[in-house]
């Protein structure tokens, strides 16, 4: 299991028991900081990108060290000082160009699958490259969590619905790759956690057999070190997941989509032996605007966007008190690049942070 103990203190006039906590992530996109051009971003991550795999430094690079490594470095600053235990790369560049504009390279080499060489995250290695520094200024080793598309969202957006099981493989090895790659374990930074994102999956009929999509998803599960994570938006068609062999743990969004935590009980859990992360935070920002210009807000400040910490507090003790010691994760439920900048988007990370772990009293 995969627990922290929450900061607990004893008071003479109440009793105060132990309460294991999740660890308490984010699911990765974040918005780019202010004053951060988004084309100069996208050109400068598709630099620093080959510069990666050509064994060029690109820190040395005024024009990727500026528009590329020091947003990465600052925004995932910004991320640890919400004090969240695991904490995503930020995601500022498309997830699926992330792995597509790899995969297109290949198949004009007549493949589905990335060379191993080219199967590289370029905020990895910045993080990598920065975490001495990052680790003493927090006094803190760093546990990162890697988010990627996966072979099912990929294929489905660059092949379409129908099943070419070889094709699926292909892309599946190809994840596969990406993710042994982003996989670090140094005294200053650790991935803890890499999880594929399928949010299409249960939303979009992909006419691949339930047989089929265990044995693509465990094709690219087939790693080692990481806690491995499947992120959902929607809990339909879960029950095939509880046979992927490799995967640890379910996570699925709650505070927009309070219906999802019915489509999965404890014992399905317990019988798969796998366990669950649950987003207790909405970050939906589209529908938030919209209640807000509804009562009256038209222009809401961050305090008007974000939910209170006992609404979210609320959610997160319901997901507690229906799965127990096999809610090992919890946080925002999707990612916040939508959000209106980083300082919105942090209120977010600390009030769920504020939430899962503020102290629980029990008087008696």
């Amino acid at each position: 299991m995969f627990f922290v103990d929450c900061y607990i203190t004893f008071n003479r006039n109440l009793n105060v028991f132990p309460f294991m906590c999740p660890l308490v992530d984010d699911v990765g996109s974040f918005p780019l900081p202010e004053g951060v051009n988004s084309e100069t971003f996208m050109q400068a991550y598709l630099k620093t990108r080959e510069a990666i795999i050509n064994n060029q430094d690109p820190v040395a690079d005024e024009f990727m060290q500026k528009n590329f490594c020091q947003v990465v470095l600052e925004s995932f600053r910004k991320k640890l000082a919400c004090d969240l235990d695991v904490v995503t790369f930020p995601q500022q560049f498309s997830g699926l160009r992330q792995i597509g504009d790899a995969v297109h390279e290949a198949m004009m080499q007549g493949s589905f699958i990335v060379e191993n060489s080219r199967a590289v995250l370029p905020e990895v290695y910045v993080l990598n490259r920065y975490a001495k520094e990052l680790s003493d200024e927090f006094n803190r080793k760093i546990l990162l969590r890697v988010c990627l598309f996966g072979p099912l969202e990929q294929y489905l957006h660059e092949v379409g619905s129908i099943a070419y099981p070889d094709v699926l493989e292909g892309f599946a090895e190809t994840i596969n790759r990406f993710a042994k790659n982003a996989v670090l374990n140094s005294k200053y930074i650790e991935t803890r956690v890499i999880s594929i994102d399928e949010p299409s999956y249960g939303h979009t009929n992909l006419t691949a057999s339930p047989e089929l999509i265990v044995e693509i998803l465990q094709k690219a599960y087939n790693f080692h070190g990481p806690i491995r994570q499947i992120h959902l938006h929607s809990t339909s068609g879960i029950n095939n997941l509880l046979n992927v062999k490799g995967l640890d743990v379910l996570s699925f969004e709650y505070a927009a989509s309070p219906r999802n935590i019915y489509d999965v009980s404890k014992n399905m859990l317990e019988i798969a032996d796998k366990q669950i992360r649950v987003g207790i935070a909405r970050t939906d920002i589209d529908s938030i605007w919209a209640e807000a210009y509804e009562k009256g807000f038209e222009k809401p400040t961050g305090d008007q966007l974000v939910e209170r910490v006992e609404i979210i507090r609320k959610r997160y003790f319901e997901a507690k008190e229906k799965y127990g010691e096999l809610l090992t994760f919890t946080g925002p439920d999707c990612g916040l690049g939508s959000w209106p900048n980083q300082n919105v988007a942090s209120l977010v990370l600390k009030r769920t942070v504020e939430a899962v772990k503020q102290p629980t009293f029990y008087s008696t």
